[in-house]
């Protein structure tokens, strides 16, 4: 029987923020580590990168409360963002039309994993012709260029 690997995890919900927003940001975080993680989102221009961070330490105390694990140990296992209710608002226009508002919020999920103790295997090197194989196959020519024919008189 094998072992699950122990995910923590971490949710907003609510928040007044598109989704569509905030999945560019969790785009940046995916697989990294806890670490490297908050760095890229201290240094994202976003307001949703505001919200995935409090979500990120969120899970991050999660996982120390819960499973006496230390944040270096970690990496975001998955973090995606669902769509959540949408606010409808009306603003009034010309000639006494509406035009309708919507306030989009969503809903952050941040999964935390833990660093497998083993560390992946190397990479296999790039497998290359000997010179001497390079050699032996001819080199195609360039096409001969048409000369212009006179032009008829």
């Amino acid at each position: 029987m094998t072992e699950t690997p122990l995910e923590i995890r971490a949710e907003a919900k609510w928040v007044r923020i598109s989704p569509r927003k905030a999945r560019l940001v969790a785009e940046h975080i995916r697989g990294r580590s806890v670490l490297e993680a908050r760095s890229v989102l201290a240094f994202t221009p976003r307001e949703a990168a505001r919200e995935l961070d409090k979500v990120l330490r969120s899970a991050v105390a999660n996982a120390e409360s819960q499973h006496q694990l230390a944040d270096d140990r970690l990496y975001v296992s998955a973090a995606y963002v669902d769509e959540g209710p949408v606010m409808k608002r009306w603003r009034a226009r010309a000639r006494g039309r509406v035009a309708r508002i919507h306030k989009r919020t969503c809903h952050i999920t941040v999964k935390l994993a833990e660093i497998p103790a083993a560390e992946a295997p190397a990479k296999s090197k790039k497998v290359t012709k000997p010179k001497a194989e390079a050699a032996e196959t001819p080199k195609r020519k360039a096409p001969a260029k048409k000369k212009p024919e006179e032009a008829k008189a």
